[in-house]
């Protein structure tokens, strides 16, 4: 089930009436939310749901004997064991394939003959997301950062709460199950903050992301001829406006619906195309992942505690980790690489240029920092390396050359919109949607708002599932 659905209209509006209604107490309210949970996950397959089932029933274990157990030898034998069925499932069911096909390619190499049978296996949706939150809750009880959740009924909410469950944000125990305790119902401003999230949500993910941006993306990515320049550059700022679009309106509307409920998720993206940098651009796109990473990987390599040498190789590392998390295929690695080396030149620059920074340099080095980040899409787009090669020698070198793809309609919609898109990021760099809607008023709000719920209607939208969903 997709938020842009009308099944998914239907099925938050009898939990809503469940929620509210006279009919149940906190208790059964939480149960009701918990079966919510599963059924919104389980109507995309529901077997899965055995793996959701196994994944919180070894985490409860597991948190609990930790937590109590007083021999270090203990303690690390069921750390272990959560990082080993956490981490086996995601490695057999999201990377089992690209294993295969690469072991495939060394034993050919080699001069030996190999065709094995396709294992065929199925993703499940949301694996990379719920497996990253299940294990920092055994890992921050296993540091003492954190107390076990006082009912399995608690955990077992906060491993499925469904607003989150299939694309983030990734909600650290401490933030989420405490909420859980004790009976939560939104306040009348709440609940219409609530609903305005939710509607702008869905704006971003079914106007901007699937009916302003995708057309032209998928154009250019899966053309199967030799680019020009301006094709090759309106695509990838297509897909860098759509992947945007997309998974910022999942985490928005995953905010909102939390909102009416009366819990509060932590933002997942701010603003990020006005960064200026690469370190502030990974603090404000895909919040939950970045700070994910930088605690439960970066840190423990030993981040910036032991020299500069031991520093790049942890921010590499976890960059490279990163992108093997988006997707199993080498171009994901690559996308990570870049953003590592990115991030290793920031730093050996920072420091050596010093000048006041004002409005406008601020603006040239958005600019910059907005255009390298829109090459490293090519890879994390790109089917292969050759349709990335491709892709960049377009952007480069296809001045007169290559075929046209997209029509000048397109071309000027996107270059037009996402040159709106990047301005709006670097001017709300130091605002939020909450102050642009106190200082507009009631009535320009009301307007905006009645206007993206016409636009919603309006679009020849079908359902497309979220981007993030395959990760």
């Amino acid at each position: 089930m997709v938020f842009n659905s009308l099944g998914f209209i239907v099925f938050f509006a009898v939990i809503l009436v469940l929620y509210y209604g006279p009919f149940l107490g906190w208790v059964n309210k939480k149960r009701m939310l918990l079966f919510s949970s599963y059924v919104f996950y389980g109507l995309w397959n529901p077997p899965l749901i055995i793996l959701l089932w196994i994944s919180t029933m070894v985490d409860w274990i597991a948190g609990n004997k930790i937590y109590h157990e007083t021999k270090p030898n203990r303690r690390k034998f069921w750390l272990w064991v959560s990082m080993v069925v956490n981490l086996g499932f995601l490695a057999f069911f999201k990377y089992g394939n690209f294993l295969l096909e690469n072991f495939i390619s060394f034993v050919n190499l080699a001069g030996f003959s190999y065709e094995p049978l396709p294992m065929n296996i199925i993703l499940p949706m949301g694996i990379s997301f719920y497996t990253f939150q299940t294990m920092s809750y055994t890992i921050d009880v296993y540091q003492r950062k954190l107390e076990p959740a006082k009912t399995f009924l608690d955990f077992a909410l906060y491993v499925t709460f469904f607003p989150q469950l299939v694309a983030g944000p990734i909600v650290r125990a401490g933030d989420l199950i405490t909420q859980f305790y004790e009976e939560k119902k939104a306040t009348v401003d709440l609940f219409i903050w609530g609903l305005f999230l939710l509607t702008l949500g869905l704006f971003e993910k079914i106007v901007m992301a699937d009916t302003m941006f995708s057309g032209a993306a998928d154009a250019v990515f899966n053309a199967d001829k030799n680019l020009n320049f301006w094709d090759a550059w309106a695509g990838v700022l297509a897909f860098s406006a759509q992947i945007f679009f997309d998974f910022a309106g999942y985490s928005t509307c995953a905010i909102g619906i939390s909102y009416m409920l009366g819990f509060t998720l932590t933002d997942n993206f701010l603003y990020p195309y006005g960064s200026i940098g690469f370190s502030e651009f990974w603090r404000r796109w895909h919040i939950s992942l970045s700070s994910w990473l930088r605690d439960y990987l970066y840190i423990p390599l030993g981040g910036n505690r032991f020299g500069l040498t031991r520093m790049y190789v942890a921010l590499m590392l976890t960059m490279l980790l990163g992108g093997l998390w988006h997707g199993a295929a080498w171009t994901f690695v690559f996308w990570g690489f870049l953003h590592g080396t990115y991030l290793i030149i920031e730093r050996m620059l920072k420091g050596r240029f010093r000048f006041e920074m004002n409005w406008w340099n601020g603006l040239l080095l958005a600019g910059l920092t907005f255009t390298l980040v829109n090459i490293t899409w090519v890879f994390f787009r790109a089917e292969d390396f050759a349709t990335a090669w491709n892709i960049i020698t377009a952007m480069v070198t296809g001045f007169g050359e290559g075929e046209k793809v997209l029509g000048y309609f397109d071309l000027t919609k996107v270059f037009v919109l996402s040159g709106i898109l990047f301005l709006t990021h670097y001017y709300m760099r130091h605002h939020t949607v909450r102050m642009v809607t106190s200082s507009a008023g009631p009535w320009i709000t009301g307007i905006a708002w009645a206007t993206m719920v016409f636009l919603i209607c309006i679009s020849h939208g079908q359902g497309e599932q979220f981007i993030y969903f395959q990760f």
